[in-house]
């Protein structure tokens, strides 16, 4: 039963859930089981989980989480399972099988919808921000090339922040080639819009729901992580205006 709560928090604390909602998740299911004395603690970068097993005493155990993505779906799944758990429709291997399909499955979307995803954004909100129509394909463009550096800088150097700051770079540099070549007129709404697919949308969320429900240290970590996130983009993107401005 350990295993079962403790791979249920690992897939919604790595995909974006808040912290309350895991703690929740995991003291619904042991209890669920007839677990006693169940306390869970969770943080942004750990999970602590400890309850009372007849004839073993307490029992406590933790896990680190060490990436963090965002896939809501695999949270909607994890809660799925959780509730059909807690009902009595899952037996506790059943319980762990589900949740190890989840944990082992790929993105809902591929990387290259990703990718255009992004473009489609960057050229949205550069229109919505005062853009002409002109505007919204380089913005497009340099939202796709921002996505792309994003992605894959991450891979490859497991730096998140470094990773948005190339980004950021990236994206600025080629906003402002495609306006020097005469692709697009307002540089300042195309540059918007093709950071705002970067803007640390979840983290921000998160940390305001976390400190709402008083999980303090959560909240301020997340929102520490979404200041560094703003910081890393607004750099990247004031050392592209610098250097070909």
């Amino acid at each position: 039963m350990m295993d079962v709560c403790l791979l249920a928090g690992e897939i919604m604390l790595t995909y974006g859930a808040e912290t309350y909602r895991v703690e929740e998740t995991l003291e619904r299911m042991a209890n669920a089981a007839n677990l006693k004395n169940v306390h869970s603690f969770v943080t942004t970068t750990g999970i602590f989980l400890s309850f009372e097993e007849d004839g073993r005493g307490d029992i406590m155990q933790m896990i680190r989480i060490d990436d963090r993505n965002y896939d809501l779906n695999k949270v909607s799944l994890v809660n799925q399972v959780s509730r059909e758990f807690v009902t009595g429709k899952l037996t506790t291997e059943q319980a762990y099988l589900e949740l190890k399909n989840i944990a082992r499955a790929r993105l809902a979307y591929p990387i290259w919808l990703i990718h255009i995803a992004s473009g489609i954004a960057g050229g949205g909100f550069s229109y919505l921000f005062g853009g002409g129509i002109k505007d919204s394909l380089p913005a497009f463009i340099a939202g796709i090339t921002a996505s792309v550096c994003l992605i894959e800088v991450e891979r490859y150097l497991k730096v998140k922040f470094f990773a948005e700051f190339i980004a950021a770079f990236m994206g600025g540099t080629v906003a402002i080639g495609l306006v020097y070549f005469g692709l697009g007129t307002n540089l300042n709404q195309i540059i918007i819009g093709t950071l705002m697919p970067l803007v640390p949308g979840v983290p921000l969320t998160n940390a305001v729901r976390d400190l709402m429900s008083g999980d303090l240290v959560a909240g301020v970590s997340r929102g520490a992580e979404a200041t560094i996130t703003s910081l890393s983009i607004a750099t990247g993107i004031a050392l592209a205006i610098t250097l070909f401005l």
